[in-house]
């Protein structure tokens, strides 16, 4: 039995991750705003914080892996987006490495999006804050950028850089050379909260239902879920900075 944190448990892909990782045996430390072993509000540094501490402290400093999948999108407001989906993500990643060291051999996903490379003109001074720890400069950019739509620049961003920030950690001492492997799940559309949120929603929800999906249409939680459970396998540890598009072929048709 392997013993695993998981941010974003209460729903979507984060509760179907759950449901299969338990169902193979294993013990899931949920992290959320509700429903979870550990209640914690990762927009905030103490609620980070909190979230952090309250983990280590049921794990006993020994983590076998960890999946951030916690997230939030259009239309909910830019700020929230990029606290969350940033700096919500990368206090877990750093906060529990010292847990994920202490396994002979451990493994992350962290749940990145298609955004990063189908969202133009993603503002590079943006990423770069976001990339450098600069939170409230971070958030000032993204509240200067025009309603509604600092809320899909913020989620593009924030994607793109805790992307970026997984792909130059995993290759360090601290991580790879630690035995901890990072890997980065690039998502498109999925039947979750998150993209009814934005189906509903009069400007975004024309706009996503005009994003070509090769497939046929969303996946559902489960099948990204296989997908997770698959990076925290044996076989995935020859993965290392890694990037999966699993989107439908959104990507490709866009970008290829």
């Amino acid at each position: 039995m392997h013993t695993y944190a998981l941010s974003g448990a209460a729903s979507g892909i984060g509760a179907a991750t759950r449901s299969k990782l338990e169902a193979a045996g294993h013990r899931v430390i949920g992290i959320d705003l509700h429903n979870a072993e550990v209640t914690g509000d990762l927009s905030t540094p103490e609620g980070r914080a909190h979230a952090v501490e309250a983990t280590l402290e049921s794990c006993h400093g020994h983590l076998d892996g960890l999946v951030t999948a916690a997230g939030v999108g259009p239309p909910i407001r830019g700020p929230l987006v990029a606290r969350v989906n940033y700096f919500g993500s990368q206090s877990l990643l750093t906060g529990l490495r010292p847990a994920l060291a202490a396994s002979s051999v451990s493994q992350v996903v962290q749940i990145g999006s298609n955004s990063t490379t189908l969202t133009p003109n993603i503002p590079d001074h943006l990423v770069a804050a976001f990339m450098d720890g600069r939170e409230e400069e971070a958030i000032n950019i993204v509240s200067g950028i025009e309603q509604p739509f600092d809320s899909a620049v913020a989620y593009a961003a924030s994607k793109t850089a805790i992307t970026r920030w997984c792909r130059r950690a995993a290759v360090t001492a601290e991580w790879i050379g630690s035995g901890i492997s990072l890997n980065v799940l690039a998502p498109g559309a999925v039947n979750t909260p998150l993209l009814e949120g934005g189906r509903i929603d009069a400007d975004f929800g024309p706009l996503m239902e005009s994003l070509p999906i090769p497939v046929g249409g969303p996946a559902d939680p489960d099948v990204i879920a296989d997908w997770i459970v698959f990076l925290l396998s044996p076989p995935a540890r020859f993965a290392c900075g890694s990037v999966l598009f699993v989107d439908g072929g959104s990507d490709a048709v866009v970008n290829a």
